[in-house]
Order: structure tokens, then C-alpha cells, then sequence
């Protein structure tokens, strides 16, 4: 039960990070577009415009939407909102249902977890050769790619716990939101 508290803590904690991430986007443009009317304003008024500007916009943009799509995965598969085709799964008894849906968690936490490996890697190389993203605000890419392998890390764990849950014969987190949208 404790470890349970804890893996919903993390997987509300990221989804709080990738809320955190939009909000950011939105905010920053907001400024960039108020820059720019400020501008042209004071061009209105016969002034020199100040050029505000948010350097880099949309680089950091992008990361922060790398991040927040990375940090809602977990989040999302346990309230059921990820699409999943159940055409196939419905057409079976309830114990291959089980036997597919197990199989299929397994592929995930596979897939996931060389994901995981290699985002992790990417991350790390990027750190060692100090690569850095271009524009007028030099990033350092393993920021934004720690951020995904953390994303990818949390979604490979929330994969195992319902695969877990599977094997047990308990249901999965995701069965519990399918009243969302079934394919």
C-alpha cells in the first residue's frame, strides 16, 4: 500500500511538471505577443518600439512541450485517456483477454524500457560533449532530454505496475477510464 501512495505521488508529481510546462508556454508567449503589440503601439504613437522580445521562444517552447508530452504519459495511461484499440481484445473470453492484455503489457515495458536506456544514453552524451541547441539562447540538450528520459522512466514504471496488476488477476489502472473513448 505505501509503495502504491509512492507511485501515485510520482505520477501526479509529473503531471503537475507537465502542467507546469504548458502554463510556461502559454506565459511566455503571452509576453512575446504583448512585446510585439506593445510595439506596435508606440509605433502608433510615433515612438521607437522597444523590441521586446523572449529570445529563443520557440526552441524553449518546444522543449517545454517535449517535457509536458513526456511527463503525461504515466498520468494519462492510469486515467485511461490514451487511445487503445480494443476491437481485437472485446471479440475474446475474459482469460485470453487477460493472457493479450499481459502480452501487450509486456511489449510496453519492453519498448518503454530500451526507450528509457537510450533516452537516458542521448541525455548523457549530450552532457559529456556539451552539445548545445542553436538560436540566440544556447541550451544544453541534455536538459530537455533528461526531461524526456524522466517521462519515459515514470510511463515505464506506471507499464510494469499495471502489468503486475495483470499477472495478480487484478484489473489494470487504464480498464478504469474506459468509459472514455473505446476504439
Amino acid at each position: 500500500m505505501m509503495v502504491r501512495k509512492a507511485l501515485d505521488w510520482l505520477y501526479g508529481g509529473a503531471e503537475r511538471l507537465a502542467m507546469a510546462a504548458l502554463c510556461l508556454i502559454a506565459l511566455l508567449a503571452s509576453a512575446q505577443v504583448l512585446g510585439r503589440v506593445a510595439d506596435f503601439v508606440l509605433g502608433l504613437m510615433g515612438l521607437p518600439p522597444y523590441g521586446f522580445l523572449v529570445p529563443s521562444l520557440a526552441e524553449i517552447a518546444g522543449f517545454l512541450l517535449v517535457g509536458a508530452s513526456f511527463l503525461a504519459l504515466a498520468g494519462s495511461l492510469r486515467a485511461g485517456a490514451q487511445i487503445r484499440v480494443t476491437l481485437g481484445l472485446s471479440a475474446l473470453s475474459r482469460r485470453k483477454r487477460r493472457v493479450a492484455e499481459a502480452f501487450v503489457l509486456m511489449a510496453g515495458v519492453a519498448l518503454s524500457g530500451f526507450f528509457f536506456l537510450y533516452a537516458v544514453r542521448l541525455a548523457a552524451d549530450s552532457h559529456r560533449f556539451n552539445e548545445l541547441s542553436y538560436g540566440i539562447l544556447p541550451v544544453p540538450l541534455w536538459m530537455p532530454q533528461s526531461v524526456m528520459a524522466l517521462g519515459i522512466g515514470i510511463f515505464t514504471i506506471a507499464l510494469l505496475q499495471d502489468l503486475i496488476a495483470v499477472l495478480r488477476g487484478r484489473q489494470p489502472s487504464y480498464l478504469s477510464g474506459d468509459s472514455v473513448e473505446e476504439l
